[in-house]
Formats: structure tokens, sequence, C-alpha cells
């Protein structure tokens, strides 16, 4: 290994140009069969131009590359591949301390190939750098060139070691270097740092709160931030130690720099970005609604009926408004207005707008007002705003007294703190123009037994303004039985017997239409039909054709029970 460093003292300058001579010509023939590869970017036979340094790997010939024995006192409750071979997660458990951890196991390296690692990164980092090559490509580009630099550097390693290597390279090149297996993840929802040498601590589907086996020390941590910052294309630094972000996988991050603002280092707190929406199948599956509440949901919003998800931090708010937002009519044209992008939907008529901010002394900033603003320009039937917490709450107050039909989020763990937000600073909306909002949906994480779960605690609706007192009256329609784990309608809906008058139906056909599409929606969750496009597809088949969708999946008329198999 000293010769292997002498080496690459001496021909350092004569051999980059080489290096990077062919890091060129490798970019260029990956480039040429981008077309031929159609998207799916895998070294197939006759495609590359160099041949593989070393066969596809093989557990059999090679070996298992990860091994993992819990400490002493820790037993393993859990475990799944997040990328077989290379990388997986172990959960475990000590009963007598009453903690779990979530241990990411990843190969490990002997001194001999950490020290190969480190000299083809250093190498990497000067052929590559500046390197302006397809996101699709980067693996397989990337693969090339380290093999060039292995057979070029005359590395002595074998097959495992060589594997074992090429995995930290991806990781640490192409994805998110230690939090990697933490973002492939799809059961995390949050991953958060809280400083320096500290264990990251992630929110596990199953685990909720759960530290890790993973941390980093104050210059590594300090570096990873100012990396992170750049991937998201904002920049940070001590005179601008705070920045919110979008990651190019859509994840939301919040990251602090150094010890300005948080005095235990450097932070980031991401929260993942859900490749598949949740669709409002999963909350009923998930009993985060009943069937009963989602079906008139999707008849209020149909009906262009004005809403709100409120409740705490995670509550599901944001996921609720994605979910909802399914039972707008297919053809209708929305603006969705976020800081963020979080919100998705498979409709085609539907412009999605995000907030942009600028480096200090700059202009040019748009914040939600000025989107909003512009939004109202743009004639859209639905406006859906990620969160109203300032003036642009006005803005959407005066959209739904003109007619626009309006979803968004709030911070409020009840309707009167709904109420008391809307109505007192920074937010100052008038009392009388609340009256324009329709329906307010509480949400809140509540224990079921041991298990953390999000829950629908309360639907209620706003009846209007009493001419005596001037306080406005709400009604709740539902409310969520904590003992039972039920929602129960308790109230009538006014929104409801509007919607009744306008459509010119009977009280008995305003509960058949309620019926029928409670049993649509019973029918998805208990068929499985979970991917938000096929819910879509089949809500909106309903909206057109509703004869059609209830004799494909055979829902009897009389009792409206689902027959379908």
């Amino acid at each position: 290994m000293v010769m292997m460093k002498l080496f690459r003292r001496q021909k350092k300058e004569e051999k980059l140009e080489d290096y990077e001579r062919e890091a060129v010509e490798t970019i260029e023939a990956a480039k040429k069969v981008e077309g031929a590869l159609k998207g799916k970017i895998g070294r197939k036979k006759g495609l590359l131009r160099k041949k593989p340094l070393f066969e596809p790997y093989s557990e059999e010939k090679v070996g298992p590359l990860l091994e993992y024995e819990p400490e002493e006192g820790w037993e393993v409750i859990d475990e799944y591949w997040i990328q077989k071979p290379y990388s997986k997660v172990v959960i475990v458990q000590n009963e007598e301390l009453d903690e779990q951890r979530y241990i990411v196991v990843e190969p490990e390296l002997t001194a001999y190939e950490t020290e190969v690692l480190n000299e083809l990164r250093d190498a990497l980092r000067d052929i590559l750098e500046e390197r302006d090559v397809e996101s699709e490509l980067r693996e397989v580009v990337l693969k090339d060139v380290v093999d060039y630099l292995i057979k070029d550097m005359k590395i002595d390693i074998d097959i495992k070691s060589y594997y074992k290597i090429l995995y930290y390279i991806i990781r640490d090149f192409i994805y998110y270097d230690k939090i990697s297996v933490l973002m492939m993840d799809k059961m995390l929802e949050d991953i958060s740092c809280n400083g320096y040498n500290s264990p990251i601590f992630v929110f596990h589907r199953n685990y909720a709160n759960i530290e890790t086996n993973i941390s980093f020390e104050s210059d590594e941590l300090d570096s990873f931030v100012i990396k992170l910052a750049q991937q998201c294309g904002k920049h940070i630094s001590i005179a601008e130690p705070m920045v919110d972000a979008s990651m190019p996988d859509g994840s939301r991050i919040q990251m602090t720099l150094g010890r300005e603002v948080t005095d235990h280092g450097s932070t980031f707190t991401i929260r993942k970005f859900r490749d598949v929406p949740i669709t409002p199948i999963d909350l009923i599956a998930w009993k985060t609604f009943s069937s009963e509440q989602m079906a008139y949901l999707w008849l209020c919003i149909e009906n262009k009926k004005n809403l709100i998800f409120a409740g705490g931090t995670a509550s599901g708010k944001t996921t609720s408004t994605n979910a909802a937002a399914l039972f707008i009519p297919r053809r209708a044209k929305i603006v969705t207005i976020e800081d963020t992008r979080e919100l998705t939907l498979p409709h085609e008529n539907w412009i999605p707008a995000v907030t942009r901010d600028t480096f200090q002394g700059e202009e040019g900033s748009i914040d939600m007002y000025d989107l909003l603003r512009a939004a109202l320009r743009q004639r859209p039937e639905y406006i859906i705003v990620g969160e109203v917490r300032g003036r642009e709450a006005l803005t959407l107050f005066q959209a739904m007294s003109t007619g626009h039909t309006t979803y968004s989020t709030l911070h409020a763990d009840s309707v009167e703190g709904v109420i008391h937000r809307l109505e007192n600073p920074p937010i100052n909306v008038p009392r009388p123009m609340i009256e324009a909002l329709d329906i307010i949906s509480i949400q809140a994480q509540v224990f079921i037994g041991k298990k953390r779960a999000r829950r629908n605690v309360e639907i209620a609706e706003i009846v209007g303004l009493d001419p005596h007192t001037k306080m406005l009256r709400t009604t709740t329609v539902f409310k969520w039985d904590s003992v039972k784990d039920e929602q129960i309608m308790i109230g009538s809906s006014k929104a409801l017997e509007e919607i009744r008058l306008v459509r010119g139906w009977s009280r008995k056909e305003l509960e058949e239409e309620l019926e029928r599409r409670k049993a649509v929606l019973e029918f998805m969750v208990e068929h499985g039909i979970r991917d938000y496009r096929e819910v879509a597809n089949v809500i909106h088949a309903y909206q057109s054709k509703p004869e059609k969708v209830l004799e494909k999946m055979e829902i009897k008329g009389g009792d409206y029970a689902v027959q379908g198999s």
C-alpha cells in the first residue's frame, strides 16, 4: 500500500490526464447507449464497450457480504433488505432496558479495503468533478471508471472486496453517504440528526421514534450538511446557517450549520417523500378515516365544499389532503401552492406552484401570497394550499367567498383552535369571511393500546354566524370514539343538506347515494385496490358513469353489500 501511495504521488499529474480522457470516453459511450437502455440502466452484453472487471456477484460463489450479531442483551425482532445483498436493516430489542434500536448493516471493510476505497475516492473526485452525466447513467459510468482505475493502478483485490468497495463508492458519490439506507427505507417517515456525535433518530411506521447506529463527527457533519444543501440547490453558511429545502427525491429537509442557532452543532431533519401517494383507500384500511367519512368527503369535495385539514405536527394533514384530492373531478382545473412539493395528483389539468427563496440581499422571492394572487388569475376551480400561516390566508378566504373551492392545512388541535388561529395575528381573517369555510377535519396522533396511530378525531361544519352574539356556530358531524376505536356520525350535516337541495334529491336519495359511495370504497379496501392511479380511475369512472361501476363491482341496489369476488 505504501508503494501504491508512492506510485500515485509520482504519477498523478501524468496519469490524471489519462484518467480524465478515459472517463470522458466512458461517459460519451454511456450516453450513446442511453436510448437502447430505455431508462433501465444495467450492463447488457454489447451495449458498453468495456468488458466488466469481475463477473456479477453471486453469493453461492463468493459468500455473503454482510454479517451481523447483536450485542449481548439485545435480540433481533425484525430485519429486512434495503439493497440485497449490500445493505439491510435489523431492529433489535433489549427487554431489560425496554428499548429498541434501528441497526443499519452494511459490508464491513478490512484495513486494506478501506485504504483502496480512499485511494479510489481521491482519484474519482479529480476525474468526475464538474462532469455532467445524466442521473440515470451515473451508476454505470461510475462503475466503468472504477474498473478502469483498478486496472490502471494495478490494485490487487478479489471479487468480494471489489463489490464491497463498489457499494461504498456508489453510495457516497450518487446517493446520500451514511444516510443512504435511511433514505431508501420505505418504512421511515422522518430522519433526524440532532448534532455532533449524536445518534440519528428515525420515525419508523412500526416502531415510532427509534435510535439508529449512525452518527457524525463535527467536521464530518458540517461537510455533510453543506453537501446536502448543494444537492438541494441551496446555499448554507455561517452567515445564513438555516435552510428549508426540497431534496432531489422530493423529501422536505430543514438544516442548520454549526453552533450558530443549534448548541449541539449542525442538524438536519428530513420528512421523507413517498414514491406512491396515499389514497383514501389506504386511510380507510388504516382506520384513520371510516368508509362512511370518506363517502361524506367524496360527495362534499365533488360538490365544491371548502375544507381545512387541521392537526398537530406529523398528524397526517398533508397526507389526508393529497388523498382527498383524488375526489376532485378528473377534468377540473386545479392549482396547488406549496413551500416544498408534497402533493401528487393524477389530474392532467393541474398547475403545481412552489414558492421561491433568494439569497441575502437579492430580490425576486415569491411567497405563497404571491402565488395565490397569481392563481386567482388562472381561473382554477379548485385551489389547494399546502399550509396557511400568514397573509395568504386572507386571500384564500377571499377566494372562497368568490366561488373558488379551496383546501388547505393548518396547525391546530381542535375546531375552536382552528377558528382562534384564523381570527388572530398573524392570519387575521375577519369572522364573517370564515363563514365561507364549510368543513374542518381534525387529525391527531393517538395511542391504540401501546401503538401510535393517526386518527381523524372530528369532522365539524361551520353552520353560520349567530346574528345576536356574532359568534361562529359549528356542529360536529363525526367523532372518534377512543374506547372502541370507531368513527361515529353524531350530528346532522349542513353541507349534505345543501348538496341535496342543489341536486334535487330527496333525503332517501341522498342516503342511498352515500351508501353507494361507501360500498364502492369498501369494495376497493376488500379487494386491495390501493394504487393511487387505479383508485383515481374508479372514483372518476363513478363520477361519470356510476351505474357501470356498480354493475362491475356487483353492488346491489337494495342493501349495497359488496357481492364481487
